[in-house]
């Protein structure tokens, strides 16, 4: 799930990190995303990460009385969300709570055995700032940073009982932060004189750590440490190579997957999955990925470092 989700070195300064409370969800590549899936009326199509519904209710748009939409997200919020959005859906509709690793399971579940096309909306969805979960380091609110509400993993168990070595290792390959190790060492300093419980109060540790000429960046300077830690409590990156994996699998012929990335970690596993893929029958649709025009990034500017790659199954080889 999941605009959740820009969150990377490439940034814009008004990360989803310090999004205003209260301010409208708005779903980034929407047509340009839906469009390039090619959804017939009779397919089968799946939104591995519902979010705010903005793509699934475009996509119900495309379907008839004869296909069948199935979203998943991990977040009940979202489900409701989306049951609520999409009560007057033309056709079969399921929502799965479960993150997008489980798509065999749960589509064999529904005795689904073959889908046409799918969609990987890796943003975030505006609502999950406003839920009390330690996404934005300039809240004061408990450092849980999962996307379920039953993840037992948290960020306040990482920041706390991890090793230095271990936090900055995290730090530096998941945030792409080049003072990890300044960072690792405060964030040990801060907790052995009382437990870091808050996303406000890690987000100070952090600044403090850094070079003051960091601190006034075009990045709020714990923009990198969040979005590692985040991927850590989430397995992120193990759950987008298995959920890319296994929709590809039960891909039918001419079937396409259309994957919105937002950091260029992400967008580096998509477009290694997507050229190693084409060795089995896939064609990506362009070499290069799409990015939102100028006028969507000037209405919103978290949509800049969005990039949308898309990928269709010929005959396997």
């Amino acid at each position: 799930m999941r605009t959740r989700r820009s969150q990377s070195s490439g940034n814009p300064v008004s990360s989803p990190l310090d999004t205003t409370r209260g301010e409208r969800h708005r779903t980034v590549l929407l047509h340009e995303a839906v469009g390039s899936l090619e959804i017939g009326k009779n397919d089968v199509v799946v939104d591995a990460t519902l979010g705010g519904a903005g793509h699934a209710s475009l996509i119900l748009k495309r379907l008839g009385p004869d296909g069948t939409f199935v979203g998943f997200d991990a977040d009940t919020n979202a489900i409701e969300r989306a049951r609520n959005a999409l009560k007057d859906a033309p056709c079969a509709v399921h929502l799965i709570q479960a993150n997008f690793r489980s798509i065999t399971s749960e589509l064999a579940r529904l005795g689904i055995k073959r889908i046409d096309k799918v969609l990987f909306d890796l943003g975030w969805s505006t609502y999950q700032l406003s839920e009390g979960r330690g996404f934005s380091f300039l809240a004061d609110e408990p450092l849980k940073m999962a996307y379920s509400h039953e993840q037992a993993m948290t960020a306040e168990t990482i920041i706390n009982e991890w090793s230095e070595e271990s936090l900055a290792d995290i730090i530096y390959g998941w945030g792409e932060e080049r003072y990890s190790r300044r960072i690792a060492k405060a964030i040990t300093e801060a907790r052995a004189k009382k437990p870091i419980r808050a996303a406000r109060e890690l987000g100070e540790i952090v600044k403090t750590a850094v070079p003051v000429a960091y601190r006034f960046g075009r990045l709020h300077p714990a923009t990198k440490t969040f979005q590692a830690l985040r991927i850590a409590v989430n397995d992120e990156l193990g759950s987008l190579k298995e959920g890319l994996r296994a929709a590809w699998e039960m891909l039918g012929e001419n079937g396409r997957i259309a994957v919105i990335s937002f950091h260029s970690i992400e967008d580096r596993i998509v477009k290694q999955m997507f050229v190693e893929l084409e060795k089995s029958g896939g064609v990506r649709t362009s070499k290069k990925p799409m990015r939102p025009s100028v006028r969507e990034v000037a209405e919103n500017p978290r949509a800049r470092s969005a990039k949308l790659r898309v990928i269709e199954k010929k005959k396997k080889i």
